[in-house]
Formats: C-alpha cells, structure tokens, sequence
C-alpha cells in the first residue's frame, strides 16, 4: 500500500469516475486503475464498482482512512517546510450558519491577510452534519453549537448569544418588547426539530416554567428559521446572530429572559493534533470574536457568561 493508491482511490471517490479522477490527479485514466487494482488486491477486497465508478462499502471505508492518512502527510510537509511564522497548508472548517454569516468575511479577511500561505476550505451545516464529518477526518475543526459530547473531540466554548423570538410585524406580539416563556405556550411556533440540540435546550427550559411549546413547524435550519418569521409565515424562536442589529424589515424581536443562551465553540480532533494551518485558523478565530463579539447585540464573551443560563 502506498500513497498514490490512497490518491486514486480518494480522488474516484472525490469526482465519481476513473476518468475524472485521473484528470484531477494530473495522469493517464490507466495509472489510476492499476493504482487500484494493486490496493484491492492487497486488501483482498473490491473497492470501486467498474461499472459506475462508485465506492463498494468497503471502499467506502477504506477512504475514510485513506484521507486522514492524507491529511496527515500534508500537515508533516507543512510543519517541516514552514520555518517561523511562515505557516501553509490547507485547512478544511466547519460552520453553523448563523456564525458563517457574520464571522466569515471577516475571518477569511484576517487569515487571508495574517497567513496568505493557508488555504482554507468552509463547509456549512448543522451541528448534527458537521461533527460527524470531523469525526470522520473530514473537517479539521468546527465552529459548532454546544455542549458537543463526544470523547475524541476537544472542545473550547467561544461565545454565547441571547435566544430571541421573531416575529413578523403583523403579529399580536409584535408591539412587545419582552414576554414570558410561559405567555408562548398556547402560541404555535417555528421550532427547530425534536432531534436538534437547540430544540432540546429550548424545551428544557419551557418544562422548568411548566408549559409545553406547540411547533407550527418544526424547521432543521436556524437561517431558514429566521427567514420564515421575516417572510410572516410565524413566530420562530433562534439565536441572537440569526438577526443581526443590521438587519432591517417588517418583524420585531422580542426578549424571552427564561431561555438559556446558546453557547458555541470550536471542536477538533484530539489525534491526530491538527496542522498548522488549522491552528493558525484558530488563533485567528479567537482573536476575532474576542474583538468583534462584544460589539454585536445579544452576543457574550465572557467565559462566566459561557457555562451559565441567563438569570
């Protein structure tokens, strides 16, 4: 087994044929199959179905290996080959939505300018989609909702933000500027789904004043969320970031002091230690949202205000 083996096979799983993969990789379509037919028959098993080009189940798992393998070679020749601050590479981040649309531009901005040598690659998803995919050694990091409890992940809360309800201007609630979490339970409601840890969190706290929240929708996206209650179709319950001060139409937010803040962070990989590149992402991160966090509404930086509900 070497590496040009584990490059076929990632990059047929990357662009879905022999062919493509084989322009990706910069060679002959002929190189790519004997790459894998030398791997299959080393492994005794069949990775790539000829027909189509698609990932067997064991091909499938083999190149989740064979990128973290990869990965970190990449990160060995970055680390050796960047002498003092002269830091390179590649990093691959994970984001939720909400966070993605106000720290991004600014983010890719100051790395851009602090390490014009690292590349970075932005997945957006939800919480549920992204820690799978770090997991995996899909993504080096993540800027994720928390508590995030798994064992092989290092976890560092970065900021939290007031939890909001939206509603449109038309609405009976519209003309307040606070209310009660209890005062929402006969109200139908935007909620994200059952499964979703904002929603759990927004339960937990409806059950600890002795109300039940009634969804109207149950929607899986804070951003879409949002949009709905913008658009009129309801009243939706999302975090501060999903409506920024800048944000101007025809709703009105609406205060709910019972609700806990959401509190997101940074998770990574304990093993393998990310490269360079990521760490430089994360040092860039900090720096920024201790800067601009403070200066966005309903945002806390604070590290007492990280772990504790709102009283």
């Amino acid at each position: 087994m070497d590496l040009r083996q584990l490059s076929a096979l990632v990059a047929i799983a990357d662009h879905g044929s022999f062919s493509a993969a084989a322009r990706a990789l910069f060679t002959v379509q002929s190189n790519v199959s004997a790459h894998i037919s030398r791997l299959e028959s080393e492994l005794g098993v069949t990775l790539v179905e000829r027909s189509n080009g698609s990932l067997t189940d064991a091909g499938a798992l083999v190149v989740d290996r064979a990128r973290r393998v990869l990965r970190e070679v990449d990160d060995i020749t970055a680390e050796l080959a960047a002498p003092g601050s002269e830091v390179s590479g590649e990093t691959r981040i994970g984001v939720i939505g909400t966070t993605a649309r106000w720290l991004m531009p600014q983010l890719l901005t100051r790395l851009g300018t602090a390490y014009p040598d690292v590349h970075p690659i932005v997945f957006e998803g939800s919480t549920s989609a992204l820690v799978p995919r770090l997991l995996g050694g899909q993504i080096d990091g993540a800027l994720v909702h928390l508590p995030v409890d798994e064992p092989e992940l290092q976890v560092e809360p970065l900021f939290a933000e007031d939890m909001l309800l939206v509603v449109p201007a038309s609405h009976h609630l519209a003309d307040r500027d606070q209310v009660p979490l209890r005062a929402l339970a006969g109200e139908p409601l935007l909620l994200p789904p059952r499964s979703a840890v904002l929603r759990q969190m927004i339960d937990r706290a409806a059950t600890a004043v002795g109300v039940t929240l009634h969804p109207q929708a149950e929607i899986d996206g804070v951003r879409l969320l949002a949009s709905l209650a913008f658009e009129g179709f309801g009243a939706a319950i999302v975090p501060a970031t999903a409506t920024p001060a800048w944000l101007r139409g025809e709703f009105h937010r609406v205060a709910v002091p019972e609700l806990p803040r959401r509190v997101v962070g940074w998770v990574q990989r304990r093993r393998p230690i990310p490269g360079p590149a990521t760490r430089a992402t994360l040092e860039v991160v900090r720096d920024l949202i201790a800067e601009v966090g403070p200066e966005m509404s309903g945002v806390q930086t604070r590290a007492d205000l990280l772990t504790r509900p709102r009283t």
